[in-house]
This record gives structure tokens, sequence and C-alpha cells, in this order.
């Protein structure tokens, strides 16, 4: 089994990094193998809904000026998926909102390849915000039908200097109780697969407020 984390943040290693590895650190003690992708510091052109990712059906995104179709080939391939981000303007980093905004619509577009991976979010923050960014990653997680691990509290860890969130005793229990819960859920899956019946997929209704 494999775990891929998206690290949103601009700073390589700040408090958004520093989260996901208390995560990354359970999982690997369970055998699971992870990768963290740093996804903020990159130029990441948001979507510019051509629709092109539903007419192609090929698993991929038009663009091909940034890393995006690559990360989405490690989406495919991971059995679980964490996305990090901190809190800009208390919503998720430029770069990752968009970055997300089309990977979701390529698997959407796609026979909902992410369906039924476990997804979890990570948050940083400084001090407020950080709830509606949780929110808004658990918007994509939910969407793409995933299965949400969970722990004692919102996964939302504070600090502003790049490390400080280790001082945080709160936010680590919470990012380690994620990792294991995590853990568990992906072997219950894994240890599910063949004898417990998936439920079928539905073809989405869509439905609007017109008429």
């Amino acid at each position: 089994m494999k775990v891929v984390a998206f690290n949103g943040s601009p700073a390589k290693a700040g408090n958004t990094y520093h989260g996901i590895k208390i995560v990354i650190d359970e999982l690997e003690k369970e055998g699971i193998e992870t990768e963290i992708v740093h996804v903020g510091n990159k130029p990441i052109r948001g979507c510019i809904a051509c629709k092109n990712c539903t007419k192609n059906k090929n698993g991929k995104c038009v663009i091909t000026t940034d890393p995006v179709n690559e990360w989405i080939e490690k989406m495919k391939e991971a059995d679980g998926i964490i996305l990090g981000s901190p809190v800009h303007y208390s919503a998720i980093a430029g770069a990752m909102k968009s970055f997300l905004d089309r990977a979701f619509r390529v698997a959407e577009a796609n026979d909902s390849m992410l369906r039924h991976k476990v997804g979890a979010a990570v948050v940083a923050v400084r001090r407020a915000g950080g709830i509606p960014t949780f929110d808004q990653l658990n918007n994509y997680i939910n969407h793409s039908e995933m299965l949400i691990p969970t722990s004692n509290y919102w996964n939302v860890i504070n600090g502003t200097a790049p490390g400080e969130a280790m001082q945080d005793e709160e936010g680590i229990q919470i990012m380690r109780i994620l990792g294991k819960n995590m853990a568990w859920l992906m072997k219950l899956i894994e240890n599910g697969e063949g004898i417990v019946k998936k439920p079928e997929m539905e073809t989405k209704i869509f439905t609007n407020f017109i008429r």
C-alpha cells in the first residue's frame, strides 16, 4: 500500500510539512509506503473550464506547462492521499487550490478514479482560519466518494515560524492519531477486498435551480 501526500505550502519544510510528516511517520510504522510532493512552490495554472478532460477521458489535464498530470498519476497509483495546506486568508493556498481544482476534475471525468481511496486533509495555521481551510480540503475528498479517517479533533496544527508546529502538543497528537486511523482504515479495506462487496457506482444526477 502507498500514500501520497501533497504539501500545498510555499515553504518546503514549514509547518504544513511538519503536520504531514507526523501522519506519514505513523503510516510508515505500519509498513505503508509514503511520498510527499511539494506543490506550493510551483507556478500552477488554474482550471480553464475547457471540459477537455471529460471529452478526452485520458486521465489527463490538457494544460501541460506544469507537473499536475504527473501528480494525477501519483494519485491514481496511491491507495491513500493526504491534502495539506497552510491557511491563506482563511482558505487553501493558491497553488494548491489550482492543483486540486484540476486534479479532482480530471478524476471525476475519468470514471471517478479516486472513488474509495482513503483521503485525509491536514492544515497548518498561525492563529485562525484553520477550520474553513480544513472544510475546503474535505470538499474535494467528499465529492470524490473517498473514505475519510478521523482523529480526536479537526486536523489542524498551529505554528508561525517553520517548525513551531512541533511545539503544539495537541496538534501533534491530532496528527499522530490521524496517521494511526488512516493506516487502520487502509488495512481494513485491503483485508476486505473480495470479501465485502463494494457498492456499485451510480451515474451522477445533475440538477440546477433555474427550472
